[in-house]
């Protein structure tokens, strides 16, 4: 039985990049554009009627700045998942879009089998970051970071594992605990290091080196 190929929505504001993409993204039959626009606001009109599964979003449009879009657009479409797809490789724009809730992050030299890897990742609820954002976020760390909080061989496994992209379920079978367990140290985690999301507990794991 074939599976439903993970329909994308790519915002961009270059049209040459768009069908590069397009031409990019036909040969996978996984992945399928459904439609694509070169600003934010027919992006945000579109979403108020349609839906799609994964967004390619750049963060140089000519209305609404990308980072903005990622709050914008899960402010409509909370399920949606946003890959950001940006030649902008600065450790401030990348830790903004995490703290909006993107969840992945690619520069633009990514090869297709990345991009599609990305896509399928992130649609499965997953994070993905591609390994070069992974070094610009690590090298980013200032001399002034706080130290890391003191975390407990399992917290530091289970962070490790939410970082490398696995699921609630995944974690639980691997360690042979529940899912609610799982759940419990993550809150814990994201308490501990006083962020709200997993993508900024992903982002902690790299600038710590533990992935």
């Amino acid at each position: 039985m074939q599976h439903k190929p993970i329909s994308i929505l790519i915002v961009d504001d270059h049209p040459m990049v768009i069908e590069g993409l397009k031409t990019l993204l036909s040969d996978d039959e996984r992945v399928e554009v459904k439609t694509f626009f070169t600003n934010g606001k027919d992006t945000l009109e579109y979403l108020e009627k349609e839906i799609v599964d994964v967004i390619l979003l750049d963060v140089n449009l000519p209305d609404i700045n990308g980072v903005e879009m990622v709050k914008l657009i899960l402010d409509k479409r909370a399920t949606i998942s946003i890959l950001g797809l940006s030649t902008y490789s600065e450790p401030s724009i990348i830790n903004q879009m995490i703290k909006n809730g993107v969840n992945g992050y690619l520069l633009k030299n990514a090869t297709a089998d990345e991009l599609v890897s990305a896509i399928s990742q992130v649609h499965q609820g997953n994070f993905y970051f591609g390994s070069e954002v992974q070094k610009i976020l690590a090298d980013s760390v200032s001399q002034e970071s706080k130290d890391l909080p003191k975390l407990t061989r399992r917290e530091t496994h289970i962070l490790r594992l939410i970082a490398e992209g696995k699921t609630t379920n995944t974690i639980a079978e691997e360690l042979f605990i529940s899912p609610l367990t799982v759940e419990t140290h993550r809150r814990n985690l994201m308490q501990k290091m006083e962020v709200s999301n997993a993508a900024s507990l992903i982002k902690i794991a790299v600038e710590y080196k533990l992935i």
